[in-house]
């Protein structure tokens, strides 16, 4: 009984020792550090406990040389294995814990986003509604009555009606984009028609700004290029990008589109003369509701700063990019997209 108990408390002591030398270590020199540290010194610990245990048993001579050598070889043998699969173990932990952080933060971006939207929304659309029904109001009670200001009336309720019109429909494609319900009939597009068709669509606002539109492929490019994409969001994306375009391009200037190939695949390029963006706003050019401009009241011709949203989503779902940069006296925005066939 003698034996049992000297056995327990030299390997309670051990075991003890390497314990709170384990703990201090963890409090201090690994405080902070990752699971995979935390991990593995507790294996030490444990194993480290065990030995302490023989070896204290050993030094009262309860156990034989070929005994301790035995134990030894399995004590060494479990603390090789345990540290390699605590090693293993703490980094799928690790990697597991980084990725549940990346998760937090893309969540709570994305949700300062969605707060953001709302409220960008909530303006754009209470300022129009604020002025449409002081117009039905005016007109109902008999305000206004000659054929003049009625008319105007008539024409400016159209107006700011099809721009919340406008502003609903962009809302409805950037929810599909970001809810993964966009479905795109991919065909060979020339990108070609595409242009022309948006450039005629464009061209009376162009005119109405005194805006020159220009078309040109690229001259070492083989033409404009015939690329692999949906027609309508293809339209939608040259469309949004002349029309973002032709917004902030003063009187007189011009909106250049070229196009072309390279060994990347097909490229377009809608250049303004707007002056350029500030450099610190460049990374958020794409961002939703961000317009570049400190006042949010609304203009007739300012959009409800989704447009250039909608366009990344667009190229994204083709599994092309865009890009802005500034260039002489304006702005120009890349989209690449990837072929579907010969250029046209």
């Amino acid at each position: 009984m003698r034996d049992v108990l000297l056995t327990f408390v030299m390997a309670l002591g051990g075991s003890l020792a390497v314990a709170v030398a384990g703990l201090l270590v963890l409090r201090g020199p690994l405080r902070g550090r990752s699971v995979t540290a935390h991990i593995v010194v507790l294996l030490l610990v444990t194993v480290l406990s065990v030995l302490a245990g023989i070896l204290g048993a050993s030094m009262e001579m309860f156990i034989s040389d070929h005994d301790l050598h035995v134990l030894l070889i399995v004590v060494g043998t479990a603390a090789t294995v345990s540290l390699a699969t605590g090693l293993w173990a703490g980094r799928r932990l690790a990697r597991a814990s980084m990725w549940a952080a990346e998760a937090r933060e893309q969540e709570r971006e994305a949700e300062a986003r969605r707060r953001e939207l709302v409220a960008w929304v909530s303006h754009d659309l209470r300022t129009p509604l604020a002025g449409l029904r002081a117009m039905a109001e005016a007109l109902d009670d008999g305000v206004v009555s000659d054929p003049e200001t009625v008319a105007d009336y008539h024409r400016r309720i159209s107006t700011e009606t099809d721009r919340m019109a406008a502003l609903v429909d962009d809302l409805f494609e950037l929810s599909r984009i970001n809810a993964g319900a966009l479905r795109l009939s991919l065909s060979a597009v020339p990108l070609g028609d595409v242009v022309s068709d948006a450039i005629a669509s464009a061209g009376p606002l162009a005119s109405a700004a005194h805006i020159k539109i220009v078309a040109e492929p690229s001259g070492g490019g083989g033409g404009w290029p015939t690329v692999r994409g949906s027609v309508p969001e293809l339209s939608r994306i040259v469309n949004n990008l002349l029309l973002n375009a032709i917004r902030y391009t003063p009187p007189d200037g011009t909106v250049t589109v070229t196009g072309g190939q390279d060994a990347a695949g097909g490229w377009l390029a809608v250049s303004d003369t707007c002056g350029g963006i500030a450099e610190a706003d460049l990374p958020r050019v794409f961002d939703v509701a961000f317009r570049g401009a400190p006042a949010r009241t609304p203009s007739k011709e300012a959009g409800g700063g989704l447009g250039l949203a909608i366009v990344r989503g667009l190229v994204e779902a083709h599994h092309g990019d865009v890009a802005v940069d500034n260039v002489n006296g304006g702005c120009r925005f890349m989209v690449r997209l990837p072929l579907g066939g010969a250029s046209a």
